[in-house]
């Protein structure tokens, strides 16, 4: 925008945003001339209806113009996220000879005398394949394979920016879980893993379950898997901010579709006095008891009625939630001195400040979940240890890893900090070689 350089002009327009409940992100000045300044002003608006009223708002200020405007979102994915980019020079026609034919048959030759080459000498074993079929996305629902596409392109471009690993967003035009398995299991052979994302449970489950039991490489369903990590690191952290050994809390659980039941299964792993979990359908619960191992079963305790939910409540100390029931928990419900996690998106089950006036230590809603913090280093550790499964003891120890690297403010570490990964994917390597 285009401003007279009369004191107060920018913040009679930065009001004018305000009033339609709008924040301010960046401010760049682009150029300072004698009589008037141009900036370039981020406006995060809650809705489009803002928006408009927004840009009349400031068109309506003396001695301001809008030289331009655009979407800054849309602006980052306009030509897609991420690209396919060369890891050599071609400037010569010998380059051209080793490169491609003929050099190139004396390789495959190699790969075919003994596959493992491919893992030395093309981009396999650095290269995730990220499978979605888009019937499960954030909270749109059944989007399809191509609108679920600017979410995998996110998801693989975090690979080579954190972790230095390839990754191929794979988009799957169907919604049938035996020709995603098949689907996969053709493609593989030029992946070093497999991270499966937004596929609707429960046919996701026996997906994953037998990728992992065909396939000789990692596989992963990030919303389950990935999605527990995190929790379970802010756990950790909010236990060791609160400075109580976890042998003295009950871990509950309310709501046990993909990401609840992957929580309290990896809960039960760890030292809890006890974990009690609550879901009104029995085969989620079912679900939870096949994945959790036998000897763990017995320190579980899970239910589907209404009492079982008010046993929950009434027992955790750190208590997650995952229901997608907005405002399921009240204030006065809120034990005093309890963690409370209400993971829930957009709308939490409740809300920070209802959690902390009911009387929670700490309370935490979904956008501290951040599955880039945990995928990246899982995969990086299980194909640097040249497993062929993440172990919930490797989702353990990366756990483990993101609760030490929190700042003593926050209860998980910052998401774009590489040095984050890259202990991550070491705790991950140590727990392989154990």
């Amino acid at each position: 925008m285009k401003t007279e350089r009369q004191p107060g002009t920018l913040a009679r327009v930065l009001a004018a945003i305000a009033e339609h409940g709008a924040n301010i992100g960046d401010i760049e000045t682009i150029a300072i001339q004698p009589d008037f300044n141009i900036r370039d002003v981020t406006v995060i608006a809650p809705s489009e209806e803002a928006v408009a009223g927004i840009y009349e708002a400031i068109s309506n200020v003396t001695g301001v113009e809008i030289v331009t405007r655009r979407d800054k979102v849309f602006h980052k994915h306009e030509g897609g996220k991420i690209a396919t980019v060369s890891t050599v020079d071609i400037r010569t026609l010998q380059d051209v000879r080793e490169i491609y034919t003929p050099g190139v048959a004396r390789v495959c030759s190699a790969i075919a005398a003994d596959e493992s080459l491919a893992d030395r000498y093309t981009w396999r074993k650095r290269t995730v394949a990220v499978v979605s079929n888009g019937s499960r996305v954030l909270g749109l629902g059944n989007i399809g394979p191509a609108a679920a596409l600017p979410v995998m392109e996110g998801k693989a471009l975090f690979y080579p920016v954190l972790v230095g690993l390839n990754a191929v967003p794979i988009m799957l035009d169907t919604q049938d879980p035996d020709e995603i398995i098949e689907t996969v299991m053709r493609i593989a052979p030029g992946f070093g893993a497999i991270h499966l994302e937004d596929i609707a449970s429960p046919g996701v489950y026996r997906i994953e379950t037998e990728l992992d039991e065909r396939l000789s490489i990692p596989v992963m369903h990030d919303d389950q898997h990935g999605t527990a990590t995190v929790v379970m690191g802010a756990v950790l952290g909010a236990a060791r901010k609160l400075n109580r050994p976890l042998e003295d809390l009950v871990f509950g659980q309310v709501g046990l579709g993909a990401a609840g039941s992957a929580i309290a299964a990896l809960a039960s792993r760890f030292d809890f006095a006890s974990v009690v979990a609550f879901d009104p359908g029995e085969h989620a619960v079912a679900h939870l008891l096949d994945r959790v191992e036998p000897d763990r079963r017995r320190d579980i305790q899970v239910g589907v009625t209404d009492e079982d939910y008010a046993d929950v409540i009434a027992q955790a100390d750190v208590l997650v939630m995952a229901t997608g029931r907005p405002g399921l928990l009240s204030p006065d419900q809120v034990r005093p001195g309890t963690v409370v996690f209400a993971l829930s998106n957009p709308e939490p089950e409740i809300s920070i400040q209802d959690a902390e006036a009911g009387g929670a230590a700490i309370a935490a809603d979904g956008t501290i979940v951040n599955n880039m913090l945990a995928y990246p280093g899982l995969f990086l550790g299980a194909i640097d240890a040249g497993v062929s499964m993440i172990t919930p003891e490797m989702k353990g120890a990366a756990a483990q890893a993101l609760a030490s690297l929190a700042p003593k403010d926050a209860l998980l570490p910052n998401p774009l900090d590489e040095q984050v990964h890259a202990a991550v994917a070491a705790a991950v390597q140590a727990a392989a070689a154990q």
